[in-house]
């Protein structure tokens, strides 16, 4: 079996509602789905939720669960925040930096452009804290191969070292920026 392609990304979110009015206004995201239930399908237990699907493009679906008898949200406080986040690609640097702008103009911080060599993108949080990244790519065939060829390579050194292996050190040369 081979996965054919992410179904949805479930979340949770604080309110339903600003979560998808959000999502529509800032993202352009379509609202496909609303499921509620009083008892959770897979376990029987008694846990009201509201269920909500977003179309984040091309068969992709950003879903969120609002949860009202839950104890509040929290997060994972040994992670840090920039490690948990959900990317979206964008077609141009021209629309990365219009979303910026839109963004900004509607009071959100938001972090970058930053140059990750093989793409630039932008961070901000939705309002239930999520972390989101805007990112289009850059990168040219030749450096897509020169990553591709060591990935294994990379991947097996720092599961032996636990430290940055140095095979596409080049990324951070100044000739590729």
């Amino acid at each position: 079996m081979k996965v054919n392609r992410i179904h949805h990304v479930a979340y949770r979110c604080i309110d339903a509602k600003k979560t998808v009015d959000w999502y529509v206004k800032h993202l352009n995201m379509d609202f496909v789905l609303a499921i509620a239930e009083d008892l959770v399908p897979s376990t029987k237990a008694p846990d009201p939720y509201m269920h909500v699907f977003l179309d984040a493009g091309h068969g992709n679906v950003l879903a969120f669960f609002e949860l009202p008898t839950a104890p509040a949200m929290g997060r994972d406080t040994n992670t840090p925040d920039w490690v948990q986040h959900i990317a979206f690609k964008v077609d141009s640097l021209e629309e990365l930096e219009a979303a910026k702008a839109r963004l900004q103009a509607s009071g959100i911080d938001v972090i970058g452009v930053t140059d990750h060599t093989i793409f630039k993108s932008i961070y901000f949080f939705d309002p239930n804290g999520h972390r989101l990244e805007l990112a289009c790519d850059t990168a040219t065939t030749e450096m897509q191969e020169k990553l591709d060829a060591v990935k294994w390579d990379m991947l097996e050194e720092w599961s032996q070292t636990r430290r940055a292996p140095k095979h596409a050190a080049w990324m951070h040369e100044k000739e590729f920026h």
